[in-house]
């Protein structure tokens, strides 16, 4: 297991971040899976054993029910509170009332003592924001989690599913007012599902924020288990939620170029699928959720699965993204004018 700091700041996570979308089984999130308090302690017990100090959940899986348990199953680990990082994060309906949802001051102050209430703990080390509040000022977010910050209740603050010119915006006001500001940016990103790599990607590498990767096997999609024909996978999860949206041509390409692959290693191909994310240099570690423990196992195992650079080409070429303007514009214009940009060099 290799540890990052988390975007600029000197907190050390590791690349494998256990998420705990799949605790609880209740509300819309039983389709993600169902883990049971007992299941839930063995699974935190095994990613620790493999070196995972990090693990994600937030308010609204399972209506809270994902929080009860992953305190729960911390308390019970027997560890010191500082050898595990928690994140979690607010933002979606946690009632039928107006103001329980959103952005806003009010909403924050009672989002996190009601988190910290249900993870049985004093502060969290990380409180994200699950989606960007278009009816909220966001200079009212951010004095809100500067406050929540200075009070100790949280360490760091991060945001989940915003553009590029969202969190950049954010950015300019936190460094203007001398705020808290963002440390990572939580987003969707897989071998099929590249999106981020247009804006999101580059923003990261000019502001030294971190990225945190959920749905790195896209909804289990790369998990090798899909059929071309998708009427016979309606009893699988994918089968059953169509999400997160994935190009399906893209995708099953992108199984096609990984099978060799993980045949000629060994291994599962949502390990190597998962070893494809892990490579990439903006990644600062992936989520991994499970519903057994089998799968948990075999995800915890991708860290230690090395791809070749031929490799890690093959499946990039497979699941590469079609240039978009203007940066086909950008491009051609660096391309005449000499301007080679900086070589990212692999982690590994």
């Amino acid at each position: 297991m290799r540890y990052n700091n988390l975007g600029s700041t000197g907190l050390l996570v590791s690349e494998l971040c256990l998420g705990t979308m799949t605790f609880g089984g209740e509300g819309p999130y039983a389709v993600m899976g169902d883990v049971s308090q007992d299941e839930a302690n063995a699974q935190l017990r095994a990613a620790l054993d493999a070196g995972v100090n990090f693990v994600d959940t937030a308010n609204v899986y399972s209506q809270g029910r994902s929080e009860e348990i992953t305190g729960l199953a911390v308390a019970s680990a027997g560890i010191a509170r500082d050898d595990v990082v928690v994140a979690t994060k607010f933002f979606n309906p946690m009632g039928s009332g107006i103001n329980q949802r959103g952005a806003s001051r009010a909403h924050v102050f009672s989002a996190i003592d009601t988190s910290l209430k249900r993870l049985q703990l004093e502060h969290v080390d990380l409180y994200q924001i699950h989606s960007f509040d278009a009816l909220t000022p966001i200079e009212e977010t951010l004095r809100a989690l500067d406050d929540v910050v200075r009070s100790g209740r949280v360490r760091y603050i991060g945001v989940s599913n915003w553009a590029a010119w969202q969190i950049a915006t954010a950015l300019g006001i936190s460094d203007r007012h001398g705020l808290h500001r963002f440390v990572s940016v939580q987003a969707h990103y897989a071998a099929a599902t590249r999106d981020i790599e247009r804006e999101i990607v580059p923003m990261l590498d000019a502001t030294g924020l971190g990225l945190l990767v959920w749905s790195p096997l896209s909804g289990g999609f790369l998990s090798g288990k899909m059929l071309r024909n998708l009427d016979a996978d309606k009893d699988t999860r994918r089968g059953r939620i169509d999400f997160p949206p994935v190009n399906h041509d893209r995708a099953f390409a992108v199984i096609d170029a990984i099978r060799p692959i993980a045949t000629a290693h060994g291994v599962s191909v949502a390990r190597v699928a998962l070893a494809w994310v892990l490579h990439q240099p903006t990644v600062t570690s992936v989520i991994i959720g499970a519903k057994r423990a089998d799968q948990l196992l075999d995800n915890l195992a991708a860290c230690d699965l090395s791809l070749t650079e031929e490799e890690l080409a093959a499946i990039s070429a497979a699941g590469a993204l079609v240039e978009e303007y203007p940066g086909w514009m950008i491009r051609l214009q660096q391309e005449r004018a000499g301007r080679k940009p900086r070589a990212l060099q692999h982690k590994r």
